[in-house]
């Protein structure tokens, strides 16, 4: 009876140690173990060309393929909603500039969302935005320009991308800290801007370098000011809002956010990958931005997060004050 007693122990002992080594392997997988979607929220030729450079590499060091889904609608609404009701488990994110993320619920309280329905992995690329003018343009400098609209109130008119775009309320954020009044014409989106600007329809336009760059090249236009703390990378010599006295300033970053909720991590892999990227292949990255008038803006989760919170503070007040 010891015997066979010591016998049944061994074998339930066996079974249990096959037991474990057969679920191991399901246990050990980690994240990603299928190919990821990466929800851009516009038409492609806008934000993807920003992200691409880096979602191109990203694969090699999540060994997943990342899969581009295009959902625009809404100014950018109705694809962030989308990613930001999505499964918080990694496979559905989203690539998209902080403001659908961050502008659009402000102006629109049935969005479906917030930026704290995200959460942030990295931004990765600064898309710097500023005031631009055709090259046979009066103003010099954006002093010349001040002087000007204060001369004549409400005279000169710019282009955005349209009623509290993030162009449009840094630029009325800045003529409000310099004392002046322009004439605001919305448009849909930066391409018309930048159109409406070269066909004399407006005196400037407030865009992303980006749209405006190769007009730029072709000398068809002047740069005034860059709202960014720091100068552009393509734009050296154009000088910031903050060095030319005002206190106005703006970042335009885009990076890759999660759903709320989404494991850290899953965040924290993701964003690791990122740095990978940035670090292994800096000279491709830059090449391709360059060419776009962009630049890399790499943060963390924290510092990201830090960002969409500080635009949001920024924001409500700047948006509040335009409604009165």
């Amino acid at each position: 009876m010891k015997g066979r007693r010591i016998l049944w122990i061994v074998v339930v002992i066996q079974g249990l140690i096959f037991s474990f080594v057969g679920e191991s392997p399901a246990s050990e997988k980690k994240f990603p173990t299928k190919s990821i979607q990466l929800i851009i929220p516009f038409q492609p030729g806008n934000t993807d060309n920003l992200l691409r450079p880096f979602i191109d590499k990203l694969p090699t060091y999540l060994g997943q393929p990342i899969v581009f889904v295009f959902k625009p609608g809404a100014g950018g609404a109705l694809g962030t909603k989308f990613a930001a009701s999505s499964k918080a488990d990694g496979y559905t994110l989203i690539g998209a500039s902080t403001s659908p993320i961050v502008v659009i619920p402000l102006n629109h309280s049935d969005a479906g969302y917030t930026w704290e329905s995200f959460a942030p992995i990295s931004s990765l690329a600064a898309s710097p935005v500023g005031l631009f003018v055709l090259s046979n343009a009066p103003w010099k400098n954006i002093k010349e320009f001040v002087d000007e609209a204060k001369k004549f109130p409400g005279q000169i008119s710019y282009a955005s991308a349209g009623r509290f775009t993030t162009p449009h309320l840094v630029i009325e954020a800045f003529s409000k800290e310099a004392g002046i009044k322009l004439n605001h014409i919305p448009n849909q989106g930066a391409g018309p801007s930048v159109t409406a600007l070269l066909g004399g329809h407006v005196q400037a336009a407030s865009v992303p370098v980006a749209s405006a760059f190769p007009h730029i090249k072709a000398g068809s236009f002047r740069a005034l000011v860059v709202y960014d703390p720091k100068r552009a990378r393509v734009l050296s010599d154009v000088p910031t809002l903050l060095e030319t006295g005002y206190s106005t300033s703006f970042s335009s970053v885009s990076g890759i956010l999660a759903p709320k909720n989404t494991p850290k991590e899953v965040i924290e892999t993701i964003h690791r990958a990122t740095q990978k990227v940035i670090k292994d292949h800096s000279d491709y990255i830059i090449d391709r931005l360059d060419k776009i008038g962009c630049q890399i803006s790499l943060s963390g989760p924290e510092e990201f997060k830090n960002i969409l919170k500080q635009q949001y503070d920024h924001f409500s007040h700047l948006i509040k004050d335009l409604k009165q």
